[in-house]
């Protein structure tokens, strides 16, 4: 079992002439299963192929020609977000935004747009690292070399705090039944209570890692679901504890306003929901042993 992707997921490549697209998609196919990446979306070159890809004009023609269910998308942040509704209205069950320097009105048009259509479509992203189902499928820029197949879920804003923490549980021999890169921009898709919801339901995980970072008021969020639904023990840490206010760190959405969003009152939060933090991101893999 596996969250959001798994080794029947077809995927279609937006962007995938591109530098950027063509060397992800090769790393993904030689990561596990070559056969998972089916078609690249570009106009300008229908009818040629990569590395015996084959290139479509648009999604919906490359869906109904391999019948993929999933698009990545690694197309420049001034055509991005026409990318992910283009994959939205082809209904696509998942689309993966790896895209970072998306315009906020742009995406807030997509979401606006997505909740019109009542789309079913899930978007992970956008400026995001993607997922990982160890030894089945790797959709985006993950490193798979640190990643072991296991029972331990993992779910973060933060593309270099997921490899921290997925690399920490390898080490100790604790792998990962998947591991979910949500994006640190202010608007964006799954949240991290989206995630924790697919991951307590999901029967070979049994236990969470949850990294969030300033900004916002996700974290809270899903921290409260967590303390009246969480069946599986959850362990938390949230970065940019030295961060002043007003000052954006790392992410477009990594920063305090209005005195809301610091990483203190989130800790708070997690604490008093009955999730275990840790402020040293050196301890986050044995502080999920700690729980089992």
């Amino acid at each position: 079992m596996s969250i959001l992707a798994n080794k029947n997921t077809r995927i279609i490549t937006q962007g995938m002439t591109g530098k950027t697209g063509a060397f992800h998609t090769r790393a993904c196919r030689a990561y596990a299963n070559a056969e998972n990446f089916t078609a690249g979306v570009n106009p300008k070159k229908a009818g040629q192929e990569m590395d015996g890809i084959p290139i479509f004009g648009t999604v919906r023609e490359a869906k109904e020609a391999t019948g993929a269910n999933a698009s990545v998308i690694y197309v420049p942040p001034a055509g991005a977000a026409a990318a992910i509704m283009e994959a939205v209205e082809a209904e696509l069950d998942l689309v993966i935004c790896i895209t970072e320097g998306i315009p906020v009105m742009d995406m807030l048009r997509v979401k606006s747009r997505m909740r019109e259509m009542h789309s079913k479509t899930l978007l992970l992203g956008p400026n995001c690292p993607g997922l990982i189902t160890p030894d089945e499928i790797k959709i985006g820029i993950m490193p798979g070399h640190i990643c072991r197949k296991g029972r331990i879920g993992v779910v973060s804003r933060s593309g270099t705090l997921t490899y921290e923490a997925v690399k920490q549980l390898t080490d100790l021999g604790l792998g990962q039944s998947s591991a979910v890169g949500i994006g640190g921009d202010p608007i964006n898709g799954l949240k991290h209570v989206d995630v924790l919801k697919l991951f307590n339901e999901d029967p070979d995980t049994d236990a969470v890692v949850m990294i969030g970072e300033i900004g916002g008021t996700d974290e809270e969020t899903a921290a409260e679901w967590a303390r009246d639904n969480m069946t599986k023990p959850v362990v938390g840490f949230i970065a940019g504890v030295t961060a002043p206010e007003g000052r954006r760190m790392g992410h477009a959405g990594a920063i305090i306003s209005g005195g809301r969003g610091t990483a203190k009152s989130k800790i708070e939060k997690l604490n008093a929901c009955g999730i275990r933090t840790t402020l040293n991101p050196n301890e986050i893999g044995e502080l999920l042993k700690s729980v089992l």
